[in-house]
Formats: structure tokens, sequence, C-alpha cells
């Protein structure tokens, strides 16, 4: 085999090599992330027990039913893999910042400098977001919409959820807010990015207005409650993206005024 043979078999088998230990380096960042869940969820599920933390989550729709009625299960085994889901559901939240730094480890070596420095801030305030926008839908909006829906409810019914219906609506909402509060983590990403310039995002406020409703309106249960509580939120987290994106623009001197002019707002 000539020289030049051997140069293109090695220059062939260098990208497979590459590929293959991505590919490693892929399972052992999922492994751990998993791991980081499990471990979580087998500390939950000992204590304080998966029958407790359902029972919290339970709470802002025992609290709009009437005193001694309960929820119901319809199912053989769903009032023990109900309990179970909810409590993999908070131990994926717990371990959601191990999550995010372990995606973070897998992609970090192809990054610049610059994006390495601005990639931990993004999962610290995506995670904190994330979790921002559960609270508010647990301590906010269950109560205030379970409370309205049960003031409609004719006196004739006696009203008792089923317990998977109830958990898949939750985790539905959840879902819609927690991504809801990312909103000025995806507007800073970008402008800071590049991908949009600050003065067309600002220009796009009514199309945002229009479009938070539509999305409130195909997400949130049919009232006109739950709808505005995910659709006010939506506009007002797009204004403080706004304004996060133009503290985090570069600033230059206008050459015409001498005023510092974001490099975003100046193009």
């Amino acid at each position: 085999m000539t020289q030049d043979a051997k140069h293109d078999e090695l220059n062939q088998e260098q990208p497979q090599e590459t590929f293959i230990s991505h590919l490693v380096e892929l399972r052992s960042r999922l492994m751990r992330a998993a791991l980081a869940v499990i471990v979580v969820f087998v500390v939950l599920f000992i204590y304080p027990g998966a029958s407790f933390i359902y029972d919290i989550l339970a709470q802002p729709m025992l609290a709009s039913l009437p005193e001694g009625t309960r929820m119901i299960a319809t199912g053989v085994i769903t009032p023990f893999m109900v309990p179970v889901k909810v409590t993999m559901m908070a131990s994926f939240v717990i371990a959601l910042p191990i999550v995010l730094y372990q995606a973070w480890a897998f992609v970090a070596p192809g990054l610049y400098r610059h994006e390495k420095r601005l990639a931990m801030p993004l999962i610290v305030s995506s995670t904190l977001l994330f979790i921002l926008g559960m609270a508010f839908c647990y301590f906010f909006v269950f109560r205030t919409v379970f409370h309205f829906i049960a003031t409609f409810s004719p006196q004739s019914i006696t009203p008792a959820p089923d317990i998977e219906a109830y958990l898949s609506f939750v985790m539905t909402m959840f879902m819609a807010f927690g991504i809801t509060f990312e909103v000025p983590v995806a507007v800073v990403l970008l402008v800071k990015t590049g991908i949009v310039e600050l003065s067309k995002l600002k220009a796009a406020r009514g199309y945002v207005v229009v479009g938070a409703f539509v999305i409130a309106a195909v997400v949130t249960p049919p009232d006109v409650v739950s709808q505005f509580m995910l659709a006010v939120p939506l506009v007002l987290l797009y204004e403080v993206g706004l304004i996060c994106a133009r503290l985090v623009t570069p600033r230059r001197a206008d050459p015409d005024t001498g005023d510092g002019t974001s490099l975003t707002e100046h193009q």
C-alpha cells in the first residue's frame, strides 16, 4: 500500500472515530442525567412518599370542592400509578439543573469562549424561570381557576374529578406556564446571537399580543380567566425580555450624535 493510500484511509477513519466518540459522550451525559432523576425519585418515593406529594399537588382542586368531597380513581392501578407519575415529575424538576448542566457539558467543547460565558447564565435563568412559572400556576392560577369554575357549578351536581384527568390537566398547565416564563430568555438569546434585531422585536409587539391570546385559547381550558392568566404574563414577560435584551446588547457611540446606542438598534 502506498503512502498516499494510507493517508486517505486515516482521513476516512478519523471522522468515524470522532462520531463514535460523540455518541459515547452523549450516552454518558444522558446516563448521568437519568441517574440524577432516578436518585431524586427514590429519595422522594421513600420520604415523604408518593402519596404525600400527590396530596400536595391536589390541594388547589380539593380546596374548591364541597366539604367532604374527594377525587376519584376509575382505573384499577390508577391510585398507584398517578402518585408515582407525580413523584417522577417532581424528581425531574428538582434534578433539572443537573440535567441542563449535562446538556451544556456535552455541547460546551464546540462553543466559542463568549458562547460558553453565555451558556451558564442561560441555564441558571432558564431553570429558575421554569420553576417560577410552575409556582405561579400552582399558587395563583389553579386556585383562581378552580374557584371560578366551582362558582358556576350547578347545585344539583356534585363534582368528583378523576385523578388521572387531573394529572393530565396539571402537567399541561405546568408545561404551558413553565415555557411561557422562558420568553425573556428566548428574546435575549435571539438578540444576543444576532438572529433578530431588537428594533424588529419591538415592532412585533402587536403580533405578540394577538399570538399570546391565541396560544392561551388553545392551551388553557375554555374559560376567560385561565386564558387571561396565561396571555397577560406572556405579553409582560416579552416586554421584560426586550428590556433585558437592551441591557445585554453592547453599546457604542453614535458618530452623529455622540450618544451610546446599542449595536442592534444602530443597524
